[in-house]
């Protein structure tokens, strides 16, 4: 194979595809194919994410040149107790980045029809969203889809965008995470706590450009002739 000019790679982890999500991911691409960049500026995106205090699960790269010591540079601090994580949930418009809030304990229902109370409210009456003409997106997590979500949105008469599950790549909120991470990594001290992981998390959230969110939201259709290529397989996003 290396012959051939093969070489290894680590895989990238992607959430597994079935021939029914591969369907469904397919006829979701289809019927939003001929969306605008209009079309698609009306939804508000949303999602949850884990932070950790000591950095990513994954993998960190780095250079060093072989040979060269361990320095501090190299090493990626492990502590067997009292690293910590938090959860927030955040939401996107194509005017700048919405409401976002720490998920303190086990989300459920309950929880979470009081952030879209509470949270996504805010976020639509800050920018002067109009109810009537907004998308509301979210992923199939049971909490998302509930009976007292889907009460709490048709009593708020918001829509809601039929999402294919097992779809990451199609939600540009996903990318928005990467890039407040990205900026919570340059931090050369890491927080003392939580608190002050959330206190970062905030500073940074709020200083997120609005271009950001609008470049993010407007890369929709790439992402939807890709799934449509890939004929509802995973794509490069």
């Amino acid at each position: 194979m290396r012959k051939a000019g093969l070489k290894s790679a680590v895989k990238q982890k992607k959430p597994f595809l079935s021939r029914a999500h591969r369907r469904r991911r397919l006829e979701f691409a289809l019927e939003h194919q001929h969306w605008t960049l209009d079309d698609w500026s009306r939804v508000v995106w949303s999602d949850e994410t884990k932070i950790n205090r000591l950095g990513s699960d994954g993998r960190s790269w780095v250079w060093k040149k072989p040979g060269c010591a361990l320095s501090e540079q190299h090493i990626s601090g492990t502590v067997k107790f009292g690293g910590g994580s938090l959860m927030v949930w955040g939401c996107m418009t194509p005017q700048g980045v919405g409401y976002m809030c720490k998920i303190d304990g086990r989300m459920d229902a309950e929880l979470y029809t009081s952030i879209l109370q509470d949270d996504f409210l805010a976020t639509v009456e800050f920018y002067g969203l109009d109810r009537a003409d907004l998308i509301f997106q979210q992923d199939n997590d049971p909490k998302h889809t509930s009976h007292k979500a889907s009460n709490w949105f048709k009593q708020n008469n918001i829509n809601v965008l039929k999402w294919p599950a097992q779809s990451p790549d199609l939600n540009p909120i996903e990318h928005l995470w990467q890039h407040l991470k990205q900026q919570l990594n340059k931090y050369e001290v890491p927080p003392a706590g939580i608190n002050e992981l959330w206190e970062r998390v905030q500073v940074e959230w709020e200083n997120i450009p609005k271009e950001v969110c609008r470049n993010l939201i407007e890369s929709m259709p790439r992402r939807v002739r890709a799934v449509i290529k890939a004929k509802g397989g995973q794509t490069k996003y």
